[in-house]
């Protein structure tokens, strides 16, 4: 199993220097090749290693490659044949793809070094230094430990100016849990983020409507200054501060409340969303895409595996009108809040049905019997308990 740990980098101002030649010979290089890719030598694509054999020549036509480790312009070819890959599998699947574009100027984020070029220089407590061939020794924080073979090392640097170290490590798979005790069901949504079968519901956070007013703010001084003047530059920077600050809002959230669901359940039965096609639905797209079903998702899935547990993923279709006591379907608008069984009684929230139904169908399509369920009234409503504290806090 493979994870990505990230920390952040601190360099100097001639390391910095340094690590932005490095992005710049990096973005000529992708360029490069790229342009070569294009003319189809012989109306044939050339095969990747033919292209990798050229770079001792181009270093001798181009001296200020040689200030890039080899691994690091090895993995620029790398990456670039990874996105031709990625358009020729979107096209297979029938997507409409165009061409894959040159990189301008500040539309090169990061390079990587495979396997060598880089070490990690013990030090005090959380400090130590990262010590990249070529650039030097940057002061590094390891907020947690690394347990694991470390494979490779991203080199980031983010809008905001912010530099990063992105580890990828190999760790052993754990073995999943044989006997089930602690089964949820997962209903993910608007109105609330999550409504479970133990009956707890978190609250969207909704971190873009609470900041959209500085967000406004910064964009509207952003588009007053003049271009190319240092003024600009120093407003594009706090700009990126904002939309970061948000970015972070949302995965501190979502990174609690996936790990509560993991400490606190062994196996979790979640809706299969087309996540992509609900934002681009009409109407309220701004939450959809703030809410970052994916992103939740994905990380319930990683932390599951490496911990043992059950994620299950249902089809979410029916699962809201559907009765979980009786299985009649009751169809409702959007706006009724309440399930309400004209054939055997139940009435619940709607969120809470849906979530009973979601279990249901993640314990048959393992073949566990399905969960049966206390009644539950309809008033008052079961209390609306988040189940992790705000953003910021230090713990759940």
């Amino acid at each position: 199993m493979q994870l990505t740990y990230r920390y952040r980098l601190y360099p100097s101002r001639a390391q910095e220097q340094k690590l932005l030649a490095a992005l710049d010979s990096c973005r000529w290089l992708y360029n490069h090749f790229l342009e070569r890719l294009n003319r189809k030598e012989n109306g044939k694509t050339p095969r990747r290693y033919k292209l990798q054999a050229t770079l001792p020549k181009l270093k001798r036509e181009r001296p200020e490659l040689k200030q890039v480790h080899s691994k690091v312009l090895q993995m620029v070819l790398h990456q670039l044949y990874s996105n031709l890959r990625a358009l020729a599998e979107l096209k297979r699947n029938g997507r409409k793809v165009g061409r894959l574009r040159f990189k301008g100027r500040g539309w090169f984020k990061s390079f990587t070094y495979n396997q060598s070029g880089f070490k990690i220089i013990e030090g005090h407590g959380k400090r130590r230094e990262l010590r990249l061939s070529k650039i030097g020794e940057i002061p590094i924080v390891l907020h947690r430990e690394l347990d694991g073979g470390v494979k490779q090392v991203h080199i980031k640097r983010e809008r905001s100016g912010k530099w990063f170290a992105c580890f990828s490590i190999e760790v052993d798979e754990t073995q999943k849990v044989k006997k089930i005790s602690k089964p949820v069901g997962i209903d993910l949504g608007i109105t609330h983020y999550i409504a479970d079968t133990d009956g707890n519901f978190v609250e969207h956070p909704h971190n873009i409507a609470k900041s959209e007013w500085r967000l406004k703010r910064e964009q509207r001084r952003l588009s007053r200054k003049k271009r190319g003047s240092k003024n600009r530059v120093k407003q594009r920077l706090k700009l990126a501060l904002a939309h970061e600050r948000i970015r972070n809002q949302r995965l501190d959230f979502l990174h609690k409340l996936s790990r509560h669901y993991i400490n606190s359940h062994d196996f979790i039965a979640v809706e299969d969303l087309g996540v992509k096609e609900l934002i681009e639905m009409a109407h309220n797209g701004k939450n959809r895409a703030d809410a970052a079903w994916a992103t939740f998702l994905h990380m319930l899935t990683y932390k599951a595996e490496r911990a043992g547990r059950w994620v299950e993923k249902v089809e979410p279709w029916g699962t809201t009108d559907r009765c979980s006591r009786c299985g009649e379907v009751v169809e409702k608008p959007l706006w009724a809040r309440v399930h309400r069984c004209p054939k055997c009684g139940l009435e619940l929230d709607r969120d809470l049905n849906a979530a009973r139904n979601i279990l249901q169908d993640g314990l048959k399509k393992i073949g566990w019997e399905p969960a049966e369920f206390a009644p539950v009234e309809i008033e008052p409503l079961p209390a609306r308990a988040s189940a992790v504290i705000e953003a910021g806090s230090p713990a759940l």
